[in-house]
């Protein structure tokens, strides 16, 4: 058994940032990181997008932090699984029969693919490691029919990589529209007018209920045949572990703002952690982000190590599907009326605003040139906790960037 050590659990974004935060923070001890997978922190975001689409061998796209483990003296353990924690004796057990104590330990096991549940659900692919993206770009091609299940970010994003490699694409959802639950209806609608305007066919309010090697049934008795059938319905945290150490989850390992859990020696982050925003009310709530990933893995090392900071990042998201760039940032579900921008004949920003006025949100979609610089400043603006004027947010004329002075 090796002595006390700040241990984090999950090699990814989250977990490698949150090592590098550690000893940038001060802490002179033992940092271990493990991670089931065999490579280092790796960027995920690609593996829907330039990855599969990419000519040449693919490669993960190593995080920032990986190249500063040596240097740091971060011990990173790929390939090793983590099977139980003892929070009495502050030690974790691997399945390898090794143990090791902690002196404080993160989990940022992040999550997996969600799979449905009927008959044959085991023949669907699914997207969530390196790996995952290695199959399918086997698979995708030339002339090949792939069939999506889920209208959501991956769902989507896998649809636009297989039409540009030259497949087709049946793409099934369950809801009215695309997107349901992150992007406004009218962005949705334009997102899938751009689909169907590339040859992707959609069939909505469509339950599937069994799954073969090469197709799917649908409820009302209809079949459709394919070449290849992805499962893109979303994903769900990782909290095995969590659960069976008696930490409390719901929807995730519940945490409070400052990313501790319900044992004060241990923390959570990423897309595993339930987490209290502030700036969005009491309820632990899950981010589902690159970038809130990051952040909340840094923030988990700086408190492990001795701060107390609470959590004030603001959620943003992208996506790239054909030409169109997608941004969100902050909650807009939270608003309750809305204000659009133009930016130009292709682009638009739209903000929301809760009944306090407050700006807790804002969407865009275009071109990334476009977009890129106000988005940035909806941003600062959702984090300083601003009411400004609808009419100076839909005001072309006036830069978006003279409302921080305001």
């Amino acid at each position: 058994m090796t002595g006390p050590a700040m241990i984090i659990v999950g090699s990814g974004e989250a977990g490698g940032c949150a090592a590098v935060a550690l000893r940038d923070a001060g802490w002179s001890g033992p940092i271990t990181l493990y991670g089931e997978e065999r490579h280092g922190p790796y960027e995920r975001p690609p593996l829907s997008k330039e990855l599969l689409t990419d000519t040449g061998l693919p490669q993960a796209r190593p995080s920032a932090e990986t190249g500063r483990f040596d240097e740091l003296g971060i011990d990173h353990r790929p390939n090793s699984r983590v099977s139980s924690i003892d929070p009495l004796r502050k030690e974790i057990s691997l399945q390898s029969g090794e143990k090791a104590g902690y002196e404080k330990l993160l989990l940022a096991t992040g999550a997996r693919a969600r799979l449905m549940d009927v008959p044959g659900s085991e023949y669907a692919l699914t997207l969530r490691s390196f790996e995952d993206a290695w199959a399918l770009r086997h698979l995708f091609g030339a002339g090949g029919h792939a069939i999506i299940i889920g209208g959501g970010f991956i769902g989507l994003e896998l649809a636009s990589s297989a039409v540009k490699l030259g497949g087709r694409v049946t793409l099934l959802e369950s809801r009215e529209r695309l997107l349901s639950r992150a992007v406004p209806a009218e962005l949705a609608e334009r997102i899938r007018q751009e689909h169907i305007a590339r040859g992707v066919r959609f069939h909505f309010g469509a339950a599937v209920s069994r799954i073969e090697r090469r197709a799917v049934e649908l409820d009302n008795g209809e079949r459709i045949a394919g070449d290849t059938v992805i499962c893109g319905i979303g994903a769900a945290p990782e909290t095995a572990l969590a659960k069976a150490a008696g930490l409390v989850v719901e929807n995730g390992i519940v945490t409070d703002a400052r990313l501790r859990t319900s044992d004060p020696s241990i923390y959570a982050c990423g897309d595993c952690a339930a987490s209290v925003h502030p700036q969005f009310g009491d309820e632990p709530m899950r981010f589902e982000s690159w970038q809130v990933a990051r952040e909340q893995g840094a923030l988990a090392g700086r408190n492990m190590a001795g701060a107390s900071e609470e959590q004030c990042i603001v959620p943003w998201f992208w996506s790239q599907q054909y030409d169109l760039h997608l941004q969100i940032a902050g909650l807009p579900d939270f608003g309750n009326s809305s204000v659009e921008r133009p930016l130009s004949d292709e682009s638009v920003l739209k903000f929301y605003l809760d009944g306090s006025g407050r700006l807790v949100g804002a969407a865009a979609l275009g071109n990334l040139a476009d977009l890129a610089r106000d988005m940035r400043v909806a941003q600062m603006l959702i984090a300083r906790k601003a009411t400004p004027d609808p009419s100076a947010l839909a005001a072309t004329e006036r830069r978006l960037k003279t409302l921080l002075a305001a």
